[in-house]
């Protein structure tokens, strides 16, 4: 069944409605402190020179490190870099 001209503007219209709602939303919600979007976050890190590594941990290990982390400043980032260089014995901990 074909729609008739006039429903399909209707249609039309409707959906310019919504994306004019959205648009204002998004652009009166965002605050200037809001979070960094993954893209740019990897490209902060990487500007760091930080590396993502991934590696499977015991998971009461897990629940030990997450405690842990909650109180660092750097939070597990920070924490890790911290245990793994005292555990290399290296200087720089």
């Amino acid at each position: 069944m074909a729609m008739k001209k006039t429903d399909l503007e209707k249609n039309k219209a409707l959906k310019l409605t919504n994306k004019m709602k959205q648009a204002t939303a998004d652009r009166f919600g965002k605050t200037a402190d809001a979070p960094v979007d993954r893209r740019e976050q990897r490209k902060l890190d990487q500007a760091k020179g930080l590396v993502p590594f991934a590696c499977k941990l015991d998971k009461d290990l897990v629940v030990r490190l997450n405690a842990l982390a909650a109180d660092h400043a750097e939070g597990m980032t920070g924490l890790l870099t911290e245990v793994i260089q005292r555990g290399l014995g290296d200087a720089a901990a």
